[in-house]
C-alpha cells in the first residue's frame, strides 16, 4: 500500500539528481526575460547581447559544484564504511610454549651457495 508511492518518490528523487542541469536550463528558458532584465550581471552593457546567459552559466557552475561536493561526500562515506577498524588483541604466551623452527638446510648444495652468495671483495 505504501510501497508504490515510496518507490515513485525514490525514482523521482534519483531523476532530479541526474537531470539537475536540465532543470537549470528549463528554468532559464521559462524565465529568460525576467533574468535578462533583472538578474543579468551584464544588463548595463547591451552591446554584449548576454540576455541572461551569464546568469545561466553562474547557475550551471553552482549546480556542478554542488554535484561534485555531494560526490566527494559519498566517496568519504564509502571509504569510512570500508575501513572498519577492529581492535587488535595481542596475546602474550609464556616463552616455554613458543617453539622456534630453524631450517637446517636451505635446499642448495654447499658449493653453489658459497660461490654465489658472498660479500663483495675489496680490490685495492
Amino acid at each position: 500500500m505504501l510501497i508504490k508511492p515510496t518507490a515513485i518518490l525514490l525514482l523521482l528523487s534519483l531523476l532530479t539528481v541526474n537531470f539537475a542541469n536540465a532543470f537549470v536550463f528549463a528554468g532559464f528558458e521559462m524565465n529568460q526575460r525576467y533574468i535578462a532584465a533583472e538578474l543579468c550581471v551584464n544588463k548595463d552593457k547591451p552591446q554584449l547581447q548576454c540576455n541572461g546567459k551569464c546568469y545561466l552559466m553562474k547557475k550551471l557552475k553552482q549546480a556542478q559544484d554542488k554535484e561534485q561536493k555531494q560526490e566527494r561526500q559519498a566517496q568519504k562515506t564509502q571509504i569510512q564504511d570500508a575501513l572498519v577498524v577492529t581492535p587488535f588483541v595481542f596475546n602474550q604466551y609464556p616463552f616455554s610454549e613458543i617453539t622456534l623452527h630453524v631450517p637446517v638446510s636451505t635446499g642448495m648444495p654447499q658449493a653453489i651457495r658459497n660461490s654465489i652468495f658472498h660479500p663483495p671483495q675489496f680490490i685495492g
